[in-house]
């Protein structure tokens, strides 16, 4: 056992069984041990790649699309400019590059707000976006509240702690993480008379079902719509996840870029679970925005133009380098790859006509 699991493992002891979001939480945001909190795990020498990652064009998509939401909003001369989960900065930095060429006046609006709890990473956003003045932040809700506000999110929801119950008979219970001699284990925990379900998955769910509700995500989504329906602005969201409220353990770890077992190694692996969309899309309408999707990735990125994207950047490349564009290219469009397990949805004020990327 490593320090973090002995701590889990005696505060068990002590308090009995964790709520399985409550283990992700020490998991992920210890503030000694936190996964979150202690390392930079993206890249070829970290444990995952996102897609910013993968091809400048996915940030530069993002961002032009923040820019053709701030242009319909009347071009606010002062904005806030927020990224919830921003990674090493690489897509903001796309972004923000982008949109100095096509639409500068963005950019001079524009005040940077990064939303990160990785002290390791904010030591690299700060770097990659230095020219821009970030200012950091653990949550959303300490962005200055005194304008519009244009948000983007990419795999930020899906690293949030979920609750997840389990159907016993006609009864749920709260699923809980123990710790018995030779580590943790999943158990059924306190029967739960009203658990905070859809009414599709509480009527339809089987015997033995576990579902999962994500409630600091269906929080932020709140938050988000309140705030664009109170100031304007817009959002867009991409992570993976499900058009469709379900059912199923979706809690994954990764570490080293492979999947390992859920109790491997606390605080050393990346724990994540499927977005829920259509109750995030609900909590940000609950909020007062106006919201749209979930689309896939694909569709998405092509309805705003990364083929032409991809175009441009492949002119007078050379073959290593137009080999490399078509590889990044089929990862976030194939539906092998990214393309459709990754879902895009976008909130904005009910003042704004409907945004692009998310026709039909």
């Amino acid at each position: 056992m490593n320090e973090l699991a002995r701590r889990l493992s005696a505060r068990i002891a002590s308090h009995g069984a964790l709520r399985v979001d409550a283990f992700i939480d020490a998991c992920l945001a210890d503030p000694e041990f936190g996964y979150y909190r202690t390392r930079a795990p993206l890249g070829a020498s970290g444990d995952f790649t996102t897609a910013p990652e993968i091809s400048q064009a996915f940030g530069e998509m993002l961002g032009l699309w923040l820019g053709e939401r701030w242009q319909a909003a009347g071009s606010p001369p002062s904005v806030r400019l927020v990224e919830l989960g921003p990674g090493r900065g690489v897509l903001m930095a796309d972004a923000l590059r982008a949109l100095g060429k096509v639409l500068p006046g963005f950019v001079a609006a524009a005040r940077l707000h990064l939303v990160e709890i990785s002290r390791p990473l904010r030591a690299q956003q700060a770097e990659q976006l230095a020219g821009h003045a970030p200012s950091f932040h653990d949550t959303f809700d300490e962005v200055p509240d005194d304008g519009p506000v244009f948000v983007v999110a990419n795999e930020f929801f899906d690293a949030l702690p979920v609750r997840q119950f389990v159907r016993r008979g006609a009864v749920w219970h709260e699923r809980v993480v123990s710790s018995p001699a030779d580590g943790f284990a999943f158990a059924d925990g306190p029967r739960v008379d009203d658990p905070p379900l859809s009414r599709e998955q509480i009527d339809d769910a089987p015997d033995g079902t576990v579902v999962e509700v994500c409630e600091p995500a269906l929080a932020i989504a709140r938050q988000i719509g309140a705030r664009l329906a109170r100031t304007g602005g817009a959002a867009i969201i991409v992570d993976y996840g499900t058009a469709r409220s379900g059912w199923g353990d979706t809690l994954q770890a990764v570490r080293a870029h492979n999947k390992v077992p859920v109790f491997e190694a606390p605080g050393e692996c990346d724990l994540t679970t499927h977005v829920d969309f259509p109750r995030l899309v609900n909590a940000a309408r609950t909020g007062g925005a106006d919201a749209f999707g979930p689309v896939t990735q694909a569709d998405f990125l092509r309805r705003v133009g990364i083929h032409a994207r991809f175009a441009v950047l492949a002119r007078g490349a050379s073959p290593e380098r137009a080999r490399t564009l078509e590889a990044a290219s089929r990862r976030l469009l194939h539906p092998d790859e990214m393309g459709t397990l990754f879902k895009a949805v976008a909130f904005q004020a009910p003042t704004l006509p409907p945004p692009p990327g998310f026709e039909g």
